[in-house]
């Protein structure tokens, strides 16, 4: 069930999809999100807890899979939200806000906290703030797809059932066809598709980029065990090399071994800084890195953001899984697909380097470039390359075109299916 209601723009300046979305979010009190990745859904959430806490003593939970997630998003809506107190429910206590994990904690916070409070959590904490027993006023589910995992489902359902609004956000929908997993087809706790907005649209006004797949001929297999870090390796070295638009470039290892392999065994780190780039790195294991130092996870995303800005910084974020899913990368020209992937991980991971260059994002806002006219922009297009050996490779562009097709196309959500 879908609901299109013409409405007024907000004040500020936002998009017409999420004036669209916070209108009906003012009428609908528990349903499902659908904005591709890069269309803003953050800022979404963002305006409807700012308008919630408008009205006074109001308390909102943002759910977020991972711990860089959360704290990502806490400061993006600390950039607009100034008449809240803010806890954090997950594991670390690094932050300038007071962090726990403790029920007890949790709830004497809470009631002893005057005015509006905002929590910030994980999927994985979100049990802490059930035990806790406190009343929750609105709750954000962001990249809601995870909230079917049978680890988090009882938490997800629980908040669905007491909190006064509750909604869920994603680009890529999780259903279930098996009465043994749960799907956001559940429309007891997940409700309906209360707004969805086609990429198209997006691409037209000015929020996100076509992506564009660049299959490349290795012409050899892809080998397997201690030989499959040379082989990266090589490969990606020419893609540097050989490719356009390499100056920014996010790449998805195979896995975190062959990452780790590669590091550590080959001329990878030596030569790409010798071709002028920075090497930004991370792992859950080992932490997030800068060449060959060992920095904060903060310092980590501040230099990303940083050298994103810069237009004449060359550099590289090398991870396996970590950084697909909602974490802004910002001034990427090129992906580069080193593994298979599932649908979600497809869009999620395409969905990094789909974003606007700065330029024509101020040129936009300027009224100096069209929205939509794709031939004036600086980056016009999504760059998607795929290394195609001649064992792996064929089947992941296939797939990839199709969802490409799916979603940037014909205008439709990609839809995950849990089949058993």
């Amino acid at each position: 069930m879908l609901y299109n209601i013409s409405i007024a723009m907000t004040p500020m300046q936002l998009r017409p999809h999420q004036s669209e979305s916070l209108e009906i979010m003012s009428q609908v009190n528990k349903g499902i999100i659908v904005v591709p990745t890069g269309g803003g859904k953050s800022l979404i959430a963002i305006m409807d807890a700012k308008r919630q806490f408008e009205a006074g003593d109001k308390t909102i939970v943002v759910v977020a899979p991972r711990l860089m997630l959360a704290r990502q998003l806490s400061a993006e809506f600390m950039e607009h939200i100034t008449n809240a107190s803010v806890m954090h429910v997950h594991s670390g206590n690094d932050l300038p806000y007071f962090t726990t994990t403790k029920p007890n904690e949790i709830y004497s916070w809470c009631y002893h906290t005057r005015g509006n409070r905002l929590i910030v959590t994980t999927y994985h904490s979100l049990h802490r703030i059930q035990e806790a027993g406190i009343a929750v006023d609105s709750i954000y589910f962001d990249e809601a797809h995870n909230s079917v995992k049978k680890n988090f489902f009882g938490s997800t359902k629980h908040f669905s059932s007491i909190s006064n609004r509750c909604y869920f956000f994603t680009a890529t929908p999780k259903y279930s066809s098996t009465y043994k997993k749960h799907g956001m087809n559940d429309s007891d706790v997940y409700g309906q598709i209360i707004y969805n907005v086609p990429a198209p649209r997006l691409i037209n006004n000015g929020s996100i980029l076509p992506p564009k797949i660049n299959a490349i001929n290795i012409g050899s297999i892809r080998v397997k065990g201690e030989e499959a870090a040379e082989r990266d390796c090589m490969t990606l070295l020419d893609t540097l090399y050989n490719e356009e638009h390499m100056e920014k470039v996010l790449i998805a290892a195979p896995n975190t071994k062959v990452m780790m392999r590669m590091l550590a065994e080959t001329d990878f780190m030596t030569e790409v800084q010798a071709m002028g780039y920075d090497l930004l790195w991370i792992t859950s294991k080992h932490g997030a890195f800068l060449n060959d130092k060992k920095i904060t996870r903060e310092h980590f995303f501040n230099l990303i953001r940083e050298f994103g800005a810069d237009p004449d910084k060359k550099f590289i974020v090398l991870h396996y899984s970590i950084l697909s899913e909602g974490i802004s990368v910002p001034g990427l020209t090129s992906l580069v697909l080193m593994r298979q992937m599932n649908v979600i991980e497809m869009c999620q991971s395409v969905g990094r380097v789909i974003r606007l260059h700065l330029d024509d994002i101020k040129r936009i806002q300027e009224g100096t470039l069209i929205p939509g006219k794709l031939q004036d922009y600086t980056k016009s297009f999504g760059l998607v390359h795929v290394p195609v050996y001649s064992n792996v490779g064929i089947s992941t562009v296939k797939r990839l075109q199709n969802v490409v097709d799916t979603v940037f196309v014909q205008g439709q959500p990609a839809i995950a299916t849990i089949k058993r």
